[in-house]
């Protein structure tokens, strides 16, 4: 009889390590059960497809449980929850929640990756009409559907990168928009500078920006929300409000059935995405992982991240011996005409880390100075100044801005120090990249920062 293995979440990383569990080991017989209607959707995409960028939800799927078993033959069961897992007895309850059936399904591997869910603020009026969250494809749908259908007027709570982004397609898909940070400045992790010119962007393109004030009520007519009052007393009206201050590990499941936790409610897992259990893995937004340059756990829940645990994970549940690594926290965003790139640790992230770190901000465009289209491109360095070794990497500016960092990003994996950084043999033609790049620019001035005789 066939080993079974059933795995828990059908999106990123759930569907990740079914398929490379099939690939290591095809005679696995493998089920997978999705709480939504929806698998293998690119969530990242779920705020252009609000905005209209992207017209059919469709479209955001890469592939649908129809075609996981006919030509993957893993049978995969969307509005299928998974309400408990029996450790000893080696089975999961399973909920349809189209018919409220439930069923015992026995297991021999179990993988759980059950993402995250959004962070609810205690706010009162939080849970009236009205009030729109963007973290599944259903609610793109619903947000959607509000967006075009009746709204004017848009209220977002939170200024992080979805924040920002709908910030971004609800202003170009005609609503008034304005943005609630409780942070003195948004991004916070950025430099100071880059900080406020992701501000100054937000402002030019018509969006209220409201910084340093909390959320006091949602205020309603007729179960409605009609108006945001903040701390600080103001109120703004508002057709709809969408609630963006980040995601919490979805991770009840595995508590009931106790399986160890880790920072921030998190499932605890080794680098094989091992669990406390020995038939149980787990995998995504629901798990920590660990930081490559401090060594700790971190929680940074990223889909790039949560594809590679997913493999990971598949590849060890059917016998494998892989590992993943660990994270950097590499990441990009773009607002309006704006591009935002981070990689590694902030200078505030380094110093708390124990390192003797410094920064360095350095300017220059993206092109030769004398051909037509160039953009400045803005880079801070984040290093420690007793080694020279780079610790993080942030840029603003043209869209080339994601490239520069993810070279950055290399380095930092790779432990180089700015003046191996300054030394790299980069590409150069004037209407891609100056003779000096500002990846060599910003390593150069960088070396200033550290102790004189690290280079001696």
């Amino acid at each position: 009889m066939a080993e079974k293995l059933i795995i828990i979440g059908g999106t990123a990383a759930g569907l990740s390590a079914a398929s490379k569990a099939k690939r290591i080991n095809p005679n696995l017989d493998i089920e997978v059960f999705e709480k939504s209607g929806y698998i293998s959707y690119g969530a990242c995409g779920l705020p252009y497809f609000v905005g209209g960028i992207i017209e059919d939800a469709e479209d955001l799927v890469a592939m649908n449980a129809e075609t996981m078993k006919n030509k993957r033959g893993i049978p995969t069961w969307i509005h299928h929850e998974v309400t408990d897992i029996d450790r000893e007895n080696k089975k999961v309850t399973v909920k349809n929640l189209n018919t409220g059936e439930t069923r015992n399904c026995p297991y021999d591997k179990l993988v759980i990756a059950t993402g995250a869910v959004p962070s609810i603020p205690s706010i009162p009026g939080i849970k009236s009409r009205g009030i729109y969250y963007l973290r599944t494809v259903e609610d793109g749908i619903r947000l959607k559907n509000a967006v075009h259908h009746k709204a004017k007027k848009a209220g977002i709570i939170g200024g992080g990168f979805i924040g920002l982004e709908l910030a971004e397609e609800l202003t170009l898909a005609g609503l008034s928009v304005t943005l609630f940070e409780q942070m003195p400045r948004l991004l916070p992790f950025l430099d100071p500078a880059f900080s406020q010119k992701v501000l100054d962007t937000l402002v030019n393109h018509g969006v209220t920006v409201h910084l340093n004030k909390g959320i006091a009520e949602i205020l309603t007519e007729q179960g409605q929300a009609k108006w945001i009052r903040t701390e600080a007393g103001d109120t703004v009206a508002t057709n709809i409000v969408v609630v963006s201050t980040g995601v919490k590990p979805a991770t009840s499941l595995a508590k009931k059935a106790g399986l160890k936790l880790g920072i921030k409610d998190t499932i605890a897992v080794d680098s094989d995405m091992s669990t406390s259990d020995p038939y149980i893995w787990a995998c995504g937004d629901c798990v920590q992982a660990k930081h490559l340059i401090t060594g700790k756990a971190a929680y940074v829940p990223l889909g790039t991240t949560a594809n590679k645990q997913g493999r990971v994970a598949g590849a060890n549940a059917a016998g494998g011996t892989d590992h993943f690594k660990g994270i950097l926290g590499s990441m990009v965003t773009k607002v309006f005409d704006l591009y935002i790139a981070a990689t590694g640790l902030s200078l505030e992230q380094a110093k708390e880390a124990g390192f003797d770190a410094v920064s360095s901000v350095i300017t220059k465009m993206d092109r030769a100075s004398y051909y037509p289209g160039g953009e400045d491109n803005h880079i801070c360095l984040i290093l420690d100044r007793k080694t020279g070794h780079l610790l993080g990497a942030q840029g603003i500016g043209s869209e080339s801005i994601a490239g520069r960092i993810n070279v950055f990003a290399v380095a930092i994996t790779c432990n180089m120090t700015v003046e191996q950084i300054n030394q790299l043999d980069l590409v150069y033609a004037p209407p891609v990249a100056p003779v000096y790049d500002p990846i060599l620019i910003a390593a150069s001035q960088a070396m200033k920062k550290v102790e004189k005789d690290v280079y001696a």
